[in-house]
């Protein structure tokens, strides 16, 4: 909406109106709650290790360890 320089002028001269006052408020509070949504959305999506965890098995198959890994033979039995 625009405004003429006079009608800004003596709000500035004036101050608000408790109507404009809450209506201000309520704009900004509605401002405020979509950006705290939008920072929540965000923040799930970019969530570090949000689809790139590991299975639990796999850490095994890296390491050699486990059930499916081949027995160690100690150097001593050779």
């Amino acid at each position: 909406m625009l405004y003429t320089l006079s009608y800004k002028m003596y709000k500035y001269e004036h101050g608000l109106t408790a109507a404009e006052q809450r209506a201000m408020g309520v704009r900004a509070g509605e401002a405020a709650a979509a950006l705290r949504d939008l920072r929540f959305r965000l923040g799930r999506i970019f969530r570090p290790g949000h689809r790139v965890r590991p299975a639990r098995g796999a850490a095994d198959a890296v390491t050699g360890s486990g059930p499916a890994a081949p027995p160690r033979v100690l150097s001593s039995v050779r």
